[in-house]
């Protein structure tokens, strides 16, 4: 009877420890999700609040929408050093994260967007042209998705250092693509049972194409140049851009 009532006692206790974590209000799970940041992603990986340092990209003013933040901390980044959070974290210590980059990139609660950035000249400049529509065949949103924007054909995992870097990029997630005996540079778009989707980039505006799984066959790396996407930019513009 005594081990009985201990281990109901127990389970009491984990499960209003549980329900109190996720009662947290919004600025509690930022706090929490700060904590967890800090113990398990700073230091090799991510630098101290988001900031530049270690091996992964910056996350704070990134911009980043609250759709990709939850995609990238909960199932990870194939091809790179980030791994599917939720998989290794218990869920509310995974959402507290969430929660915790999002305010780093001005959002202030789930779905709810806070104040916007204050950017200086050039980095407005730099947006403005990131979303040109007045040219429809040169702007980086026909590629990009930033802030819930753009055509996400490709993720930018990591802000190349300047000019230089961005325009020798080294675009992983280009595969050469074979249908019918003919190739071409193409990205994975989605592969599912019956179908598979792939951004042809044969030409300077990416094409969404649709095939059979068994009509298209992949192998890694491909000529395809990021600086062909980018050739119409002057340095100027794209230092604005970065």
């Amino acid at each position: 009877m005594t081990k009985t009532l201990n281990l109901v006692g127990i389970v009491l206790i984990l499960f209003t420890a549980g329900f109190a974590r996720a009662q947290q209000s919004p600025q509690d799970q930022v706090k929490h999700g700060e904590e967890v940041f800090s113990a398990t992603c700073t230091g090799f990986c991510h630098g101290d609040k988001g900031t530049e340092g270690g091996g992964a990209p910056r996350l704070a003013g990134r911009g980043l929408n609250a759709q990709y933040i939850e995609k990238v901390v909960n199932y990870g980044m194939p091809g790179t050093q980030m791994p599917a959070w939720a998989l290794r974290l218990p869920q509310n210590d995974t959402n507290a994260v969430v929660a915790y980059v999002k305010s780093l990139n001005g959002i202030i609660s789930s779905g709810n967007a806070g104040r916007p950035p204050v950017l200086s000249q050039e980095a407005a400049h730099g947006r403005d042209l990131f979303f040109d529509v007045t040219y429809d065949l040169r702007r980086c949103s026909n590629c990009h998705e930033v802030g819930g924007s753009g055509v996400s054909v490709a993720t930018i995992a990591h802000i190349p250092a300047d000019v230089p870097a961005l325009r020798n990029l080294v675009m992983s997630q280009v595969q050469t693509a074979t249908e019918n005996g003919k190739t071409f540079p193409a990205v994975v778009s989605e592969q599912v049972k019956e179908e598979t989707r792939v951004y042809d980039l044969t030409a300077v505006l990416p094409v969404l194409r649709v095939f059979a799984p068994s009509a298209i066959k992949f192998t890694n790396g491909n000529s395809w140049q990021h600086s062909l996407a980018i050739k119409a930019y002057s340095d100027e513009e794209l230092k604005a851009i970065l």
